[in-house]
């Protein structure tokens, strides 16, 4: 890539990284819950919204000025998706087998206790609200668009476009035999329903909506919104928690390292039972897009802060994600395997207790005990 089209490629991606003032207009949750605010929607711990201004022309300098890597990163691993089984696991009802399906960055497939779940769907060629500019996918989707099974229930973490990408949800609205259900955050729905996708429920934090038998929590962590200059914090963002009778998972989205995934598992301790040891059977958290850690911490975790995630959540097991499809900022897109391996180590972790797969591959996983 010509250092040109490279600063201008990622020039996109520090204007949606950085934010700007908010525009002073009313936000979708102006109410009396401590995470609302006349101005937006706040973090419970840590400040809120993106970087200043100035802070992304600081950062956008470095990077102008920093040498390009002398070896560049390997591909992301890639294996060929086991389409039979999905196809026949998404028909399978009370019979459907757990199983995971990475298909790139954030967007993974989630079966469980007869529904099919995809966490914030990006199929497009760029994670941009330009078609011709902004971050390229470096692997195409583990599995295309036409290739998944009907999908019952999508969950949105938040609006940045490499969470909600427009063309994939309005696909999934066409998907034959009718649009998924979208469950969103606060000030969201309003959007979707605007650009022709109507079958959206919007929550708060620790709202819950039921879907046949399955709970779908909403949950704070530390982030941020905006798809422009002009409407940082104005819709709220989170992590999803699901409780079905055969598994019990969580999807943190984007986040920074905040108190809220203590705060996660003493809320749901009750409900997850000591015979079962506690704690989630599934985590999905970000493990890329870290580096340099002055601009990124108050948004995005590293692999040490997402290996301390997973013991906050008291997790069974995690899978890490949000890495090795989009170039969003400074460390090479292999890194985070690396830095994941040392933060397992150094935190006494086991690599089957946290782990990543390759794009398009699926993981079956073991049914919750009765």
């Amino acid at each position: 890539m010509s250092s040109t089209i490279r600063s201008l490629s990622l020039a996109v991606v520090g204007l949606l990284l950085a934010g700007c003032q908010a525009t002073g207009q009313p936000a979708a949750g102006s109410g009396t819950k401590p995470h609302h605010t006349p101005e937006g929607f706040r973090n419970n711990y840590g400040a809120s919204g993106g970087k200043p201004f100035s802070q992304f022309l600081k950062w956008q300098w470095e990077r102008r000025t920093a040498p390009e890597p002398a070896v560049p990163p390997q591909p992301t691993p890639t294996v060929t998706p086991d389409l039979n089984f999905l196809a026949r696991n998404a028909t399978a009802g009370a019979a459907m087998q757990p199983a995971l399906t990475w298909i790139g960055h954030a967007t993974m497939l989630v079966q469980a206790d007869g529904l099919n779940v995809l966490t914030d769907p990006i199929f497009s060629e760029r994670a941009s609200p330009l078609s011709f500019l902004g971050p390229k996918r470096r692997q195409p989707p583990g599995l295309a668009l036409s290739q998944l099974p009907r999908i019952d229930v999508v969950l949105i973490s938040h609006n940045h476009y490499d969470h909600l990408d427009l063309g994939s949800v309005q696909a999934l609205a066409k998907q034959p035999g009718g649009s998924p259900l979208f469950l969103v955050p606060l000030g969201i729905a309003a959007w979707m329903k605007s650009e022709g996708v109507e079958n959206v429920v919007e929550l708060d934090w620790w709202e819950q909506h039921r879907l046949k038998g399955v709970e779908f929590q909403l949950t704070p962590v530390r982030h941020w919104s905006g798809r422009s200059y002009w409407d940082r914090t104005e819709t709220l963002w989170g992590g999803w928690a699901v409780f079905g009778p055969g598994l019990h998972w969580f999807f943190a989205g984007d986040t920074g390292y905040s108190r809220d995934f203590a705060d996660i598992r003493q809320r749901f301790a009750p409900r997850q039972g000591a015979a079962q040891g506690g704690g989630f059977d599934l985590a999905l958290l970000p493990v890329g897009a870290y580096e340099p850690r002055w601009f990124m911490s108050d948004q995005h975790v590293n692999p040490e802060e997402a290996v301390r995630i997973h013991r906050d959540l008291g997790a069974k097991r995690s899978v890490g994600m949000h890495w090795g499809t989009f170039q969003l900022t400074d460390e090479p897109l292999d890194q985070p395997p690396k830095d994941l391996h040392k933060a397992r180590e150094s935190q006494g972790i086991a690599e089957d207790q946290f782990s990543l797969m390759a794009i398009g591959e699926t993981r079956r996983l073991a049914p919750r005990a009765p």
